[in-house]
């Protein structure tokens, strides 16, 4: 499988129009779009939903940008909860990181590259995770 897992703040960043990253964002996805397939996953998809009032407009806004949905595999959700037990053992200190661990395991269990600017919590857990970042 050729391809791109996009993490949700680079999506956030084009469709929100962020003033400080959508620049550098839209140009790295640009860059894959023309030899890999862009891929996101449903807690990808749940995570951009916010950015949108109808389902609808991010129905089109998915569509349009080319990102295909790729079912997270069991192997990585195993994977996800394995790396989430380890992250609390060193007393992890932030609320919610699962939705990143489904990411990340994903990307390790499928072998994709994952364009992202959350850089540290994919380097500590996800070693093997090729990451495309600023």
């Amino acid at each position: 499988m050729k391809g791109v897992l996009v993490d949700s703040n680079v999506i956030l960043d084009v469709f929100l129009n962020d003033p400080d990253w959508a620049d550098w964002s839209e140009a790295t996805l640009e860059k894959y779009f023309h030899h890999a397939a862009l891929y996101i996953n449903s807690i990808i998809y749940s995570e951009i939903s916010i950015g949108f009032e109808l389902i609808e407009d991010l129905e089109s806004a998915v569509a349009r940008a080319g990102f295909q949905m790729l079912e997270i595999p069991k192997e990585a959700l195993f994977l996800a909860g394995k790396v989430y037990l380890k992250y609390k053992r060193r007393k992890g200190t932030k609320r919610d990181p699962l939705p990143d661990f489904y990411i990340g395991a994903q990307a390790a269990v499928l072998n994709l590259d994952l364009i992202t600017r959350d850089v540290s919590r994919y380097r500590s857990y996800f070693p093997t995770v090729k990451l495309i970042t600023p």
